[in-house]
């Protein structure tokens, strides 16, 4: 039987077994990034519709976290947070989609690559976005290795990188002896998807259950099985990774750890600080530091930085934010969330600005401008030249769109505008449905949540919370296929036209 862990008993062990091992060299580090997988969707976890063998592996070989979270639950802002160690709202212009990185804060693959470590990735890395333009002078995350492509295509909705021979030429260009740090950023289960291709591979729509903010149609099961199918094909790639480790027996020396850069992208999930957009999948393994077991305390993705640095033997820069997994302390409660600006999809580039605190108990989530529309709207063109722009295009939000008569309730959730303050009890409200904040009985734990979410952006600096924006004067660096650019140094002029060229109905 599988042992659980609270956190702190956990940290005890892994601090027990490294006096037991010994020094020793520092760990080689593989991190398995999917792109847009929710927490719920791994064969361990109990979703029949997935095949994840191995991250089931390394949560069974190692330490399975059923309460990891992400930064925010956009691409570029999560992974960010994932590089420095801190909340969006201390990562400056990396606090938004299409952002740059600041210079003056560190990034823990460079600290790696500073002492030695043979550092690269392949795939999707940091971004979307310029990591040139704030004024950074080397690559985020290392050498980039995207030069093998796939004899075959799998679908049109999956990437043609052969993640695992890139992967196969980082260790050949590794110096003798030197350990490793490798990103291995997969493209999926990021849309578009082929239609049909989960059914294709063996998937069956009566085995899908549909949340309930999502109608029950053939179209929406069929829509989740092909993002399933693509959850398939990223643990199909971290198989042949592990398999190359285990056969230079280099696997017990590689701290692995898997996880997701923020949840599916289908209404209510991608870009939302609900569970679906901001839960995510979390299993670590390393032999030497961490004893086999399931954990139910928090975990961050800022917490990832810090938990790299350790592992190498290094302290995390001054102003690090997240704790390190690997070292003892007070357990986490609770994680902190935020979205500022995802797609450009409101004029003049305004935001969508959320805080939120989720405990074990409550999810509390401040909006901050709660007259704008969280989708985008229904009128504005967006960068992705669609309406609701911050809900990525596919069956799920056409089904949704073209009768929102006929699910009202479920559309008004996923496309609606929201209150400034909603509070879900989730010993009731699973799918975080009943928005319980202006219900007296909730007084008491809404001002609790209130506090303490303000006491932690107050403490950590968040402008938002001093009355300051600052998040939309940035730059929004994504080059429309036009030739222009949605960004704020542009005339008002050019801008205008490049909204004129975007603003046609979808057909």
């Amino acid at each position: 039987m599988t042992r659980r862990y609270n956190r702190r008993e956990f940290l005890a062990a892994a601090v027990a077994a490294t006096a037991a091992c010994g020094k020793t060299r520092p760990p080689n580090i593989l991190f398995a990034l999917a792109d847009d997988q929710s927490w719920l969707h791994t064969s361990i976890s109990g979703d029949p519709n997935v095949k994840t063998p191995n991250f089931d592996r390394i949560a069974r070989e190692g330490l399975r976290f059923n309460h990891s979270y992400c930064a925010s639950p956009s691409c570029t802002p999560s992974r960010s947070a994932i590089l420095m160690g801190r909340h969006i709202w201390q990562a400056g212009e990396g606090g938004v989609l299409y952002g740059t990185l600041p210079p003056q804060i560190p990034l823990f693959p460079h600290l790696l690559a500073d002492v030695g470590y043979h550092i690269g990735f392949a795939g999707k890395g940091w971004g979307p976005g310029e990591w040139q333009a704030g004024g950074l002078t080397r690559p985020p995350i290392g050498k980039e290795y995207n030069r093998r492509k796939l004899e075959h295509p799998v679908s049109s909705g999956i990437s043609d990188d052969n993640y695992a021979a890139d992967f196969q030429d980082f260790i050949d260009d590794r110096p003798a002896s030197a350990p490793f740090f490798f990103w291995f950023g997969s493209r999926e289960p990021h849309r578009l998807y082929q239609e049909g291709f989960g059914v294709a591979q063996g998937k069956h729509l009566d085995a899908v259950k549909v949340p309930p903010f999502w109608p029950d149609s053939k179209e929406v099961r069929g829509d989740i099985l092909d993002y399933c199918a693509e959850i398939d094909w990223f643990d199909r790639q971290l198989g042949e990774m592990l398999g190359l480790l285990e056969k230079k027996g280099e696997l017990d020396r590689t701290l692995v750890v898997v996880t997701s850069d923020n949840g599916m992208p289908f209404p209510r999930a991608k870009a939302n600080l609900y569970d679906w957009g901001v839960r995510m999948p979390m299993a670590m393994r390393w032999p030497a530091r961490i004893q086999p077991g399931v954990t139910d305390d928090f975990a961050s993705h800022i917490d990832l930085a810090p938990t790299f640095l350790e592992a190498a033997g290094l302290t995390p820069p001054a102003g690090t934010s997240g704790t390190s997994l690997l070292r003892t302390g007070a357990r986490r409660d609770c994680v902190y969330t935020g979205m500022e600006r995802h797609t450009w999809c409101r004029p003049e580039g305004a935001t969508y600005p959320m805080r939120a605190i989720r405990t074990r108990d409550f999810l509390y989530i401040r909006n901050f401008k709660p007259d704008r529309w969280p989708t985008g709207g229904p009128d504005f063109v967006s960068s992705n030249k669609t309406f609701h722009g911050d809900v990525d295009e596919g069956p799920t939000k056409t089904f949704m769109v073209a009768q929102p008569e006929k699910y009202p309730r479920q559309f008004e959730q996923s496309f609606g505008k929201r209150p400034e303050e909603e509070l879900y009890d989730l010993a009731k409200d699973e799918f975080q449905m009943n928005n319980v904040a202006a219900d007296g009985k909730y007084k008491e734990p809404k001002e609790k949540l209130w506090a303490r979410l303000r006491k932690c952006l107050e403490e950590t600096g968040d402008p938002r919370i001093a009355g300051q924006d600052p998040w939309q004067g940035y730059v929004y660096r994504q080059t429309i296929g036009f030739g222009a650019t949605f960004n704020r140094s542009l005339p008002e002029s050019e801008r205008e036209e490049a909204r004129k060229r975007a603003s046609h109905k979808p057909e």
